[in-house]
């Protein structure tokens, strides 16, 4: 259920929804729609929706149209790229490139979006189905943005490592799962790695008590990135 402070001091889920939704519905939604006059409120909602549940996945502005029109809903990719930059201007959601290995540059139009707070993604799924995985990989860039680091989602020919942390001249490859206690899980995660420079450090971070570490990857367990980040 996210990180706003006042939280805590809700003892039930339904009133902890009821302060979220408020939350919500004041700055993600009434606020921006005042301040830049939004004329298509709806459209806009809809599209506020399809983002924040969309997070730590790789979108475009002609994707979200595509979908919206699916469900009815037609709007010119030209306004949902204004409206993404709104949502950017207010600390909304966040974005980042996506690194190439074999141009070796990053890529612009390739790009993941992550909630300011992954409660704006769970209020929003249908019958208590939180996205896990997912959230916790937002959860992973909101803690790695904090502590200062540089990120790219970086491409190893084709396998996605989902951040290159660099910080202080430092390059950290980092994946990030909920578990990695299935074989096929955990040779999906750990092969993310496979070839990459031997002088950089490779993690993986999952909410696993056992640990993982193998003679190329350090293993971290969520709880303890979260107190202690990746050193």
């Amino acid at each position: 259920m996210g990180g706003f402070p006042k939280r805590i001091e809700f003892n039930d889920e339904p009133s902890l929804r009821r302060y979220l939704n408020d939350l919500d519905e004041t700055i993600v939604i009434n606020d921006i729609i005042q301040r830049y006059k939004i004329k298509k409120s709806d459209e806009f909602k809809k599209t506020v929706d399809f983002l924040l549940i969309s997070n730590a996945r790789q979108y475009s502005a002609n994707s979200i149209a595509a979908s919206l029109k699916s469900n009815g809903t037609y709007c010119a990719t030209n306004i949902i790229q204004k409206w993404i930059f709104y949502l950017k201007e207010a600390y909304v959601i966040d974005e980042i490139s996506k690194y190439s290995k074999k141009t070796k540059r990053k890529l612009d139009q390739a790009r993941k979006i992550y909630d300011s707070d992954v409660a704006l993604n769970s209020i929003r799924v249908a019958n208590g189905q939180y996205d896990l995985t997912h959230n916790l990989e937002n959860i992973v860039y909101n803690e790695l943005l904090f502590r200062g680091y540089s990120l790219s989602v970086y491409d190893n020919n084709g396998r996605e490592v989902d951040f290159l942390a660099e910080k202080d001249n430092k390059k950290y490859y980092v994946q990030v799962a909920y578990s990695v206690v299935e074989n096929k899980t955990y040779s999906r995660e750990f092969s993310a790695f496979n070839n990459l420079s031997q002088i950089d450090t490779k993690i993986i971070i999952t909410n696993d008590e056992i640990d993982y570490s193998t003679s190329n990857v350090r293993h971290i367990k969520l709880k303890d990135f979260l107190m202690t980040g990746l050193d």
